[in-house]
């Protein structure tokens, strides 16, 4: 109980707070329509219609959970009405990305790590790279991909793995040299090879710090696959959702996709917390 009671009061002040807002954002709509009837509102009115519009400025959280049961449960996974269906075209572009990524950022670190070279001349262009706006950048892959024949899943997984790679080349330079020099002299004393040294000491060093940089790739991935579905007019994904709820002004699809977004972001770092614990109470870690 002390851990779910905070909780459910962040909870709960998030949801007093979103209904107030949504009052103020949403109640001159209502007052210039029962102006125009010749209506004069009581408070508890003036509020229940600020909560119930077809296309408020900002929707109420029961109408946003209404959407997502009626999107969610009620229709069938395999429906294009369906925010499941939606959920897993998103999430396959990034969990591709999101693989990419990773084993980009392998690389690059332990070449880091490793190659002086490497450290003074690739990792300040591995940092300037995330100094370009994804928003700008993302229609120049599709295009150049396109151009080549290259469309559907890999565009928007090479834009998820643009973005993902990143933490884990940070966390993995960070990781692989974390082991002292005391430790680094133990095992020259035992005569390992850089190999061995790899293998028994930095890496297992390591796994704490490439796990909470996984994470972070992860939901930066989720971000890159739906920036990605923005500018090829994708018909399916949840980046196609919110692209066609903001044509259409339904604000109650956007946020119901958004709030999708985020339960499949926490879902996929949950999972990598899951396997973080299992790994690392296997290797005496945790």
């Amino acid at each position: 109980m002390r851990n779910v009671i905070p909780v459910l009061t962040v909870v709960l002040a998030i949801l007093v707070i979103w209904y107030g807002a949504a009052v103020m954002l949403n109640k001159q709509w209502v007052l210039d329509q029962a102006a125009r009837q010749d209506r004069v509102l009581t408070t508890p009115e003036l509020i229940a219609e600020t909560w119930a519009q077809e296309k408020p400025k900002l929707p109420a959280p029961h109408q946003v959970a209404t959407e997502l049961w009626d999107t969610v449960a009620m229709k069938k996974p395999t429906s294009k009405r369906s925010l499941v269906y939606h959920a897993w075209v998103t999430m396959s572009a990034t969990v591709l990305g999101f693989g990419l990524g990773t084993l980009l950022g392998f690389a690059l670190a332990v070449g880091i790590v490793y190659n002086r070279v490497m450290d003074k001349s690739v990792m300040p262009w591995v940092i300037a790279s995330q100094t370009i706006p994804i928003l700008a950048i993302a229609p120049m892959i599709i295009v150049v991909l396109n151009a080549i024949g290259i469309s559907g899943l890999l565009p928007k997984a090479m834009i998820s793995m643009y973005l993902s790679f990143f933490p884990v080349v940070v966390g993995m330079v960070k990781g692989l040299r974390s082991p002292d020099s005391m430790q680094l002299d133990q095992m020259r004393t035992w005569s390992a090879t850089r190999a061995q040294e790899f293998w028994r000491l930095r890496l297992p060093a390591s796994m704490p710090y490439l796990f909470a940089s996984m994470k972070i790739a992860m939901a930066a991935s989720l971000v890159g696959a739906i920036v990605g579905e923005l500018p090829t007019g994708a018909v399916a994904g949840l980046g196609a959702r919110l692209l066609a709820g903001s044509y259409y002004g339904q604000t109650i699809q956007i946020w119901s996709a958004l709030l999708m977004a985020a339960a499949l972001a926490a879902a996929l770092v949950g999972l990598i917390g899951l396997i973080q614990r299992v790994t690392l109470k296997r290797m005496g870690m945790a």
